[in-house]
């Protein structure tokens, strides 16, 4: 396995599938089956999922309320999904546990690091909801956060496009897709992969980000195989697959005659 713990982030949006609202219950199984198939491998898997298909708290502003306000309600929209996944992982049989940065007891536990921690290491998949529990960060945020204090070997961001490209490929056709990034590119060229704040502690902590899409059935099963799916982030980019692809040419070839 490429990897041993993985942070997955996906967005409320892509909940809706085709419709304009809510949660499409065909998206939510092939995500829930996807998940599984993963975590029958023994990767440990964290999830944060966003709440943007039912309410987004910087749109709090646009209906007069406000943002403090909207961001909790933000918050109590990822829990909703959150909920929603766990339910359908269960349907699936897969031990499921939903850890929540705000205190809601009847629905799920508080979020405790060593508890999830704890979690992983039994082969659980573990939520994260309700982001960090604090107004003006987003889901992005914590999905940073939390794979950092779990020590995770990536944050796998799925989302509907398959990379990270140098302008929008829905709008742009000849925008060109990135295997492979740096950080600093990224923030030179001014690519839009994840919030500032997120961003900047993935870079501070050498934690690499893969953008990937999720809509495509098998893909995070690729990417967790080994395959280069989507872009990934890291402090090398490019340069490092360049010398690592040195490296192993440099080694002997031990089933050589000579």
């Amino acid at each position: 396995m490429k990897y041993k713990r993985i942070l997955l982030k996906l967005s409320g949006e892509a909940l809706m599938g085709q419709q304009q609202y809510g949660i499409d219950a065909a998206r939510l199984m092939q995500y829930a089956e996807e998940i599984k198939a993963v975590a029958a491998t023994g990767t440990q898997l964290a999830v944060v999922i966003g709440g943007g298909n039912i309410f987004r708290g910087v749109q709090a502003e646009t209906f007069g309320l406000d943002r403090v306000q909207g961001d909790y309600m933000g918050m109590l929209a990822t829990v909703i999904n959150s909920m929603a996944l766990q339910s359908a992982l269960e349907k699936l049989e897969v031990n499921t546990r939903l850890l929540s940065g705000l205190t809601i007891q009847q629905v799920c536990e508080p979020y405790i690091r060593r508890r999830a921690l704890r979690h992983l290491e039994k082969g659980r998949v573990v939520i994260f909801g309700a982001g960090i529990g604090s107004p003006y960060f987003t889901t992005d945020s914590a999905a940073s956060l939390r794979a950092i204090e779990i020590e995770a070997d990536v944050v796998l961001k799925g989302t509907r496009v398959d990379g990270i490209y140098s302008a929008d490929p829905e709008k742009d056709p000849s925008a060109v897709r990135y295997p492979e990034i740096s950080f600093d590119e990224v923030i030179e060229k001014n690519l839009n992969v994840m919030d500032m704040t997120a961003f900047t502690l993935c870079k501070e902590n050498n934690l690499p980000i893969v953008v990937f899409d999720m809509n495509k059935t098998g893909n995070l099963q690729r990417l967790i195989d080994g395959e280069n799916i989507g872009t990934r982030v890291s402090m090398e980019g490019a340069r490092g697959q360049i010398s690592e692809a040195k490296h192993s040419s440099l080694q002997p070839n031990l089933n050589s005659p000579a």
